[in-house]
This record gives structure tokens, sequence and C-alpha cells, in this order.
């Protein structure tokens, strides 16, 4: 029941890959692909940190 009013730690991370999707997405398109590189490696590391949490999070259920 108090399960409903606890913060989900992943939502505010996804927040962040979504807009760091989209960044490099627009460095894309604008032809600057050292940036776009950096971003997708960054949102890959952010990815990979979302996937631990829900991980350890499915294991505590």
């Amino acid at each position: 029941m108090f399960g409903l009013f606890k913060n989900n730690p992943t939502k505010k991370m996804r927040k962040q890959y979504d807009a760091l999707l989209e960044k490099a997405m627009h460095a894309q398109r604008n032809g600057d692909i050292k940036t776009y590189s950096l971003l997708t490696a960054e949102s890959e590391t952010l990815w990979k940190e979302i996937e631990k949490l829900e991980s350890t999070d499915n294991v505590k259920k």
C-alpha cells in the first residue's frame, strides 16, 4: 500500500537518458559526430546503471 508513495529511482535516470539521446540525435543531424559519439557513450553508461538498479529491484520483490 505504501509502495504507491515510494519514489522510483530510475524514473529520473530514464528522463536523463532520453534527454541525452535527443541531444545526440541533434548533434548527429548537425554533423557534429564527435559530440554525437560522446553523448551516445554517456547514455549507454547511464542505461547500464538503470538496468542494474532495475535488476536489483526485481530481486528484492
